[in-house]
């Protein structure tokens, strides 16, 4: 029989953390180890951690400094790795959500022969009040998207809805620099190595406040996003073999990344709407046409002309 093992990450969470570990306890299909990773919390998230530990086959990690959400998820696969074996599963868990009660017993029923499975979410406020059913449908979130999407940045699997197997670690780690989020890198490598599954259930309820990691935030300034943008791209590149990348989309990710790095200094890139189009159904979520038609020239708009038009920085 597989194993289940929970990867949590925590910083500063006390303010939802034992509503959301009394969520594990209350789980149909037990989860068989817990590992927390404390990223240097300041407040009380280690003892409320400690308190479960007699509820939970619970073991904390506590980092002496903060190295942020990513590294610690990082840090919590690293340890999953020395528990899991060939046949255990892993799931992701944020300190802010609540999980339904029967999210992994029901991902494990769903999972068969894909590398991972994901759920939705219904979407709760700061005080737990159910304020949209579907978080999918609430982010536009498609079931399937091809690899060059995911490359594009359009994630569709957020990681505390999904459950993954094990034999995937030795691929994903260790997470590249230039990862911002752990769930894209995630993804892509269970992609590549036995697909994804997606199911309508909604398995989480997933918390928006104002002091989520991920997720109900406003969107960084252009200059930032673009940066942001190139370094994922580059990480790509550095690592299409793991990947398994073929030649034309290591193509697709040379000509993303080089539009990218126009699009720093030029002003108006019309020559570029023909790729841009062709490319439309990766480059971006589905929207309306005339959404679509306003994403296309914007994304040929360099930023010194968004400077003037919009007083973008």
């Amino acid at each position: 029989m597989s194993r289940i093992c929970i990867v949590l990450a925590t910083y500063n969470g006390e303010r939802f953390l034992e509503e959301m570990l009394q969520s594990l306890v209350n789980q149909t299909r037990p989860a068989d180890k817990v590992i927390a990773i404390n990223d240097a919390s300041q407040d009380s998230s280690v003892s409320i951690l400690e308190s479960f530990q007699e509820k939970l086959p619970l073991e904390i990690f506590r980092q002496a400094q903060n190295g942020g959400h990513c590294k610690a998820f990082a840090t919590g696969l690293e340890h999953a790795r020395q528990y899991a074996g060939p046949g255990d599963l892993i799931a992701l868990a944020d300190q802010d959500d609540i999980w339904k009660a029967d999210k992994l017993e029901k991902l494990e029923k769903e999972i068969g022969n894909r590398a991972l499975v994901f759920g939705d979410a219904e979407v709760i406020d700061k005080s737990g009040n159910v304020i949209r059913d579907s978080w999918r449908k609430e982010a536009l979130i498609q079931k399937a998207i091809p690899i060059k999407a995911q490359i594009a940045g359009i994630n569709n699997v957020t990681g505390c809805l999904s459950l993954f197997k094990a034999e995937l670690l030795d691929m994903i780690l260790p997470i590249p620099e230039g990862v911002t989020v752990h769930d894209r890198w995630v993804a892509m490598i269970a992609e590549r190595n036995g697909g994804i599954k997606a199911i309508d259930d909604a398995v989480v309820q997933y918390r928006l406040h104002d002091s989520n990691a991920v997720g109900g935030k406003p969107a960084p300034a252009m200059s930032k996003t673009l940066e942001i943008q190139q370094r994922w791209l580059r990480m790509i590149l550095e690592n299409c073999e793991r990947l398994s990348l073929t030649a034309d989309e290591i193509l697709f990710t040379k000509h993303l990344l080089n539009l990218s790095q126009k699009r720093m200094n030029r002003y108006f890139m019309p020559f570029e709407i023909p790729w841009v189009f062709a490319n439309r159904k990766v480059l971006f979520e589905k929207v309306p046409a005339l959404a679509l038609t306003k994403k296309i020239l914007f994304t040929v708009i360099g930023l010194p002309l968004a400077k003037r038009i919009w007083k973008k920085s």
